[in-house]
């Protein structure tokens, strides 16, 4: 495994060769901001599988944090992340500093996510989007891959990659692989370690929210009664500052109005103590087509 600081450094770096002779050598990429724990790693395992070569790129971002407190303690900890890394057959890790990705500081073109930008998660930290499409637009130019992986637990985000990567004409394919979970049902995260004992505890009830209101959505029930089920148990629980419990549409991220028949995303957002956790679920109105 490689570890490169630099975008030159990063150019001159021969692609592995196929696994298959006369094919093409594919490349994947799976973007993270460090502090890697198993929902990373499922990422890097679905790329290894279909790649033939896995670009993991650790950069924590500044244009996607609006508060600068929580961009100062965001975990920095390149070292252990490589050591969980190099086992799983990655081929390069690509980390770079601020100053090689934003070279004479705060970029002045930017990738807008519009629309998406501004519901949900947009709307709760206005700017993030556009931080986070920007840097990616930038990883997917240095990186040059055929994939991108990103964890469906960042809904939203999967949706404005995908409405960039479409706009914008990225020639890459953007996989979403499902969320991974701790046994007790929380999604993982790089922020659960700012989670006390009892926040953790507390935490669990957005899983059980979705879940209820994702069974209640396969018993028949429309957008505002399914809504109704996970709310009450949301409020059942002191101490979770919710945000947002909403269902998007899965390409548009818009709000799915009563009487929606299809894919939907259930995605809820809150606050326990001073952490904030997001987490979602893939549910569906109505009958499969065909």
């Amino acid at each position: 495994m490689r570890i490169v600081h630099t975008a030159s450094e990063l150019r001159g770096l021969a692609r592995r060769p196929a696994r298959r002779e006369g094919d093409r050598p594919s490349r994947a990429v799976v973007m993270t901001m460090g502090a890697l724990h198993e929902g990373h790693l499922a990422l890097v395992r679905a790329a290894r599988d279909e790649a033939d070569e896995v670009v993991v790129t650790i950069f924590v971002n500044p244009l996607q944090f609006d508060e600068a407190d929580d961009l100062d303690r965001y975990p920095r900890t390149l070292e252990a992340d490589c050591a969980l890394l190099e086992p799983l057959g990655v081929d390069v890790v690509f980390a770079p500093d601020v100053d090689e990705v934003y070279a004479g500081g705060e970029p002045v073109v930017t990738v807008s996510a519009g629309a998406i930008g501004e519901v949900f998660e947009g709307e709760h930290r206005p700017g993030h989007f556009d931080g986070v499409l920007t840097v990616v637009a930038k990883l997917l130019n240095l990186t040059q891959p055929d994939l991108a992986f990103f964890g469906q637990k960042d809904a939203q985000q999967v949706i404005a990659v995908r409405t960039m990567v479409r706009d914008l004409n990225f020639p890459v394919r953007v996989v979403a692989v499902p969320t991974v979970r701790d046994k007790d049902g929380l999604a993982l995260s790089s922020r659960n370690v700012f989670l006390a004992d009892d926040e953790r505890e507390r935490a669990l009830v957005l899983n059980v929210a979705l879940r209820e209101a994702d069974a209640a959505v396969r018993d028949g029930a429309g957008v505002a009664a399914a809504l109704a089920v996970g709310r009450a148990v949301l409020a059942s629980q002191p101490g979770v500052e919710v945000d947002y419990l909403e269902f998007q549409d899965p390409v548009t991220a818009d709000v799915v109005p009563e009487g929606y028949r299809g894919e939907a995303v259930l995605a809820v957002a809150a606050r326990v103590g001073e952490t904030r956790l997001i987490d979602n679920v893939v549910t569906r109105f109505g009958p499969l087509a065909g």
